[in-house]
């Protein structure tokens, strides 16, 4: 190997020299020859750090820093906070850029903070350095690293992967469900919409031959339009009321000689038709046309009645089409500003069919929350997990509180449930992977697992639990601002 510069030293560094029987009392380098510790000492150098920072998170991962002695810690941002995830005084531990025999095929950057504690004393290699040395000294430990490291990279996605096939596998026949009944709805009323046209087809024919002059043609015609105009404002009644209304129709209609009233009545009385409309059309109409100017006008609000239900069906297939291109993000970027609101009542409705009648949602949304940046998609993988699991523990009966809110920096999410509550021993292994309390075969133990990683490691977000029995709640907050690009590091 070529020589090297020295690695461009860090604030507060000083350089000391370099000794070969250091660097062998250290494990890492313990089975080294002189020379190679000789070259050791060469191409790298020593450095006396004082207290504070030596490199942070994100920025290009230039150095490999190995710990002669004093202590470090090693933190890792998670939203606005520093999580501490190494504190150390172990002579050999390294940090830095140990993944530079990657080359470009991993980010070159440095994947967590690093610090010293009191003044401190390191072997450093420039980045390039260390990887050549890799290459050059261990090229077959290089080969296995590199599979290692690519092999879990592969099975994490894989196990992603697999997870959101199972979870779009669920969604898919609930939404089938979902379409089903608008469009069973659709046609069945388009087929009593047929009955009903042709039956206004033979009544016209009846009026076209009938006794009536221009003048009753024009009333008939003038109370068509005002009963259409009814339809749409009609209010809905509960049961009883409808069947009051329908008897004092039945009624009217039997007083006025109009034969089978009863079947005439629940028509008028859903389209907002009372006895007080009624006496306008009897005052308006000669009583000899009365009877079949009222079935010309039952006609007339069924059909009307019959192409609401029609356009409510076909909006209700479009909506839920609407939440599944929402959902999977098919047509969108993968990375975009997005409404929170939008993705959680979109995962809501892909999930309705999995959600018992005997479990009430609940949501308490901050509309005043601005649009994030996010991977949509993901953010709605992760809903539908945590909706999942709240409705999975509440065993059928209960309630799902969905809330939104501010909090300082971040956006809140938060899932809560009243179920049995998950217990303390375990809350703190929720979040490992294939860790799971459900049956054999009913979950993979990956789902939260997922969920921290989409959340904590993609976002740089936060996904805590608090529990006790009869409030769970799952709160994820994401950052209001863009993260770092995601560097796919490992995991």
């Amino acid at each position: 190997m070529t020589e090297q510069p020295p690695a461009s030293q860090p604030p507060q560094a000083q350089p000391v020299p370099c000794s070969a029987d250091e660097l062998r009392a250290l494990f890492l380098f313990e089975k080294l020859t002189d020379e190679q510790l000789d070259w050791l000492c060469r191409r790298g150098h020593v450095e006396l750090i004082e207290p504070g920072p030596v490199y942070p998170e994100g920025a290009p991962a230039t150095c490999f820093y190995v710990l002669l002695a004093g202590s470090l810690v090693l933190s890792r941002r998670v939203g606005a906070d520093d999580v501490e995830v190494v504190r150390t005084s172990e002579r050999g531990v390294y940090a830095g850029a140990f993944f530079a025999y990657l080359g470009d095929r991993a980010p070159q950057v440095y994947n967590n903070s690093l610090r010293v504690t009191e003044p401190s004393r390191f072997f450093v290699l420039a980045a390039d350095v260390f990887a050549g040395l890799m290459h050059e000294w261990f090229p077959m430990a290089v080969h296995l690293l590199e599979g290692l490291f690519f092999g879990v990279q592969n099975t994490q996605q894989a196990i992603g992967q697999r997870e959101r096939l199972l979870a779009l596998g669920s969604l898919s026949a609930g939404l089938t469900h979902e379409l089903n009944n608008p469009a069973a709805a659709a046609v069945r009323a388009t087929s009593a919409l047929r009955e009903r046209v042709a039956g206004m087809r033979h009544k016209l024919g009846l009026i076209a031959a009938g006794p009536y002059n221009r003048v009753a043609l024009e009333t008939l015609i003038g109370l068509q339009e005002n009963a259409a105009e009814r339809v749409p404002k009609a209010l809905a009644l509960d049961p009883l009321e409808a069947s009051d209304r329908e008897d004092t129709v039945t009624d009217w209609l039997d007083g006025h000689g109009v034969a089978d009233g009863w079947d005439l009545a629940p028509i008028f009385v859903q389209a907002g038709l009372d006895t007080a409309w009624l006496d306008h059309a009897a005052a308006t109409v000669d009583s000899e046309y009365l009877d079949g100017a009222l079935r010309w006008l039952g006609y007339t609000v069924e059909t009307e009645l019959l192409m609401n239900e029609i356009e409510d069906s076909s909006n209700r297939i479009s909506s839920l089409v609407g939440a599944a291109k929402q959902y999977s993000q098919l047509d969108r970027a993968p990375y975009q500003v997005v409404d929170v609101h939008e993705l959680l009542d979109s995962t809501l409705l892909m999930l309705g069919g999995k959600i018992p009648p005997g479990i009430t949602v609940v949501k308490d949304y901050d509309r005043a929350l601005p649009a994030i940046p996010a991977y949509a998609a993901e953010l709605n993988q992760v809903w539908t997990n945590l909706i999942d699991n709240a409705v999975s523990a509440m065993s059928g009966t209960g309630t799902l509180t969905v809330r939104t809110g501010l909090d300082r920096d971040q956006v809140l999410v938060e899932f809560g449930d009243t179920g049995p509550g998950v217990p303390a021993e375990i809350q703190e292994r929720i979040f490992e992977p294939f860790f799971t309390t459900k049956p054999v075969g009913d979950g993979t133990g990956l789902g939260l697992d997922i969920s921290w990683r989409i959340i904590v490691n993609k976002h740089h977000g936060d996904l805590q639990v608090t529990s006790v029995p009869g409030d769970t709640r799952f709160r994820v907050r994401l950052p209001l601002i863009a993260p770092e690009p995601d560097r796919q590091e490992p995991q």
